[in-house]
C-alpha cells in the first residue's frame, strides 16, 4: 500500500519509523518548510524531513495545503495519508486524493480535547488518564470515525513533554497496525461518542503564573506549559522563566507571589499552600537550580513574583 506521510516535529519521527518497519511504502512525506533554529537562527529542516532524507523517501514541503502541495501529493499517487502532528488544515480537496482518505494520529481519547495541544491540555486539566486513537480525517475540528485507541496514565510528574514522548511510541504503533488493518479491509471506524472538550494551540500567555490560584492549579499548569511556551512570572517588570513547580503542601501563611526561603527550599506562596522552585531563568541568564538564584539575590524579603 502507497503511504504519504504528513507530520513536522519530533513526536511525528516515531510514527514514520514505524510505518517502514512495517513494511509499507512509504512514497513521500509532506512536511512543513525549513525554519529558523536556534539563537543564529539557522534554517534548519523539520525533525520529519530529517528522519525522511535519512530513509531516502522523497519530502514535499508546504506551510499549508495548497494547489501546489495539492499537486505534489496527487502526483505520487498515494493510497492512503497517514497523518501526524502536520500543522495545518487539510482542505477538502486533498482529502479525497487517497482511495483510502486520510488517517489521523491525535494524542487524546477523542472526542475529549480537540484541537492543536491536547497533551498540554490534558495535564493542565489534571487528567489522570489520556491516550491517543486513529480516526478518519474529514472536514470537521477531529470530527471523524475512530479506528483504534491506547490509553495511558498520567503521571503525578509528568510534564506535557514526558507525556507526549510516551504516546508518541505507542501511538506510532497504534498507526502502523491502523494502517495494516485498512489494508487487509478489516477496518471498521466508530463515530465518536462522549463529551466535547476543545485543546486550542497555547500561547505565551498559557505560560504565565498567576500565583492567586491555588498550589494544584498552579503546579498543573506548570507542567503542562512544559517545553513550551513553559511556564513563567514577573519580578519586576522582568519575565522569569520557570521550571515546573512542586506542591508544597506542608508549607502555609506565605502570601500568593512572595518568595521565601524554607530551609534549604525557595518557595512561593500561592492562593493555597505553598509550592517550592525547582529551576529558575531570570532575564537574560541561564537556567538554574533555584537555591543558586536565591543565593545570588541580595534579600529574597520583599520579593514578590507577578
Amino acid at each position: 500500500m502507497r503511504v504519504l506521510f504528513a507530520g513536522t516535529p519530533a513526536v511525528a519521527v516515531p510514527s514514520l519509523d514505524a510505518l517502514v518497519k512495517a513494511g509499507f511504502n512509504v512514497v513521500a512525506v509532506l512536511t512543513r518548510p525549513d525554519a529558523p533554529v536556534g539563537r543564529k537562527r539557522v534554517l534548519t529542516p523539520s525533525p520529519v524531513a530529517q528522519r525522511a532524507a535519512e530513509l531516502g523517501i522523497d519530502v514535499i514541503r508546504a506551510a499549508r495545503v495548497d494547489a501546489e502541495a495539492i499537486a505534489a501529493v496527487s502526483a505520487v499517487q498515494p493510497d492512503v495519508a497517514a497523518i501526524v502532528a502536520y500543522g495545518g488544515l487539510v482542505p477538502p480537496a486533498a482529502l479525497g486524493i487517497p482511495r483510502h482518505g486520510w488517517v489521523n494520529l491525535h494524542f487524546s481519547l477523542l472526542p475529549a480535547w480537540r484541537g492543536a495541544a491536547p497533551v498540554q491540555r490534558s495535564v493542565m486539566a489534571g487528567d489522570d488518564v489520556t491516550g491517543a486513537v486513529t480516526f478518519q480525517l474529514e472536514e470537521g475540528l477531529d470530527t471523524g470515525p475512530v479506528f483504534g485507541t491506547l490509553t495511558e496514565a498520567v503521571r503525578l510528574q509528568d510534564t506535557a513533554g514526558d507525556l507526549l514522548e510516551r504516546l508518541s511510541r505507542s501511538g506510532a504503533v497504534l498507526l502502523a497496525q491502523t494502517l495494516s488493518a485498512i489494508e487487509a479491509g478489516k477496518a471498521s471506524p466508530q463515530p465518536q461518542a462522549g463529551d466535547v472538550s476543545l485543546a486550542p494551540k497555547l500561547t505565551l500567555e498559557d505560560g504565565h503564573i498567576n500565583w492567586s490560584h491555588p498550589a494544584l492549579a498552579i503546579n498543573r499548569q506548570s507542567r503542562g506549559v512544559t517545553p513550551e511556551p513553559g511556564a513563567w512570572t514577573l519580578l519586576d517588570g522582568q519575565r522569569v522563566k520557570l521550571e515546573p513547580v512542586r506542591l508544597r503542601p506542608d508549607i502555609a501563611g506565605v502570601a500568593p507571589g512572595s518568595v521565601a526561603l524554607q530551609g534549604k527550599s525557595v518557595v512561593v506562596g500561592t492562593g493555597s499552600h505553598a509550592v517550592e522552585l525547582t529551576r529558575v531563568q531570570p532575564a537574560g541568564k541561564k537556567m538554574m537550580a533555584a537555591a543558586d538564584w536565591a543565593r545570588g539575590m541580595a534579600s529574597l524579603e520583599g520579593v514578590v513574583f507577578e
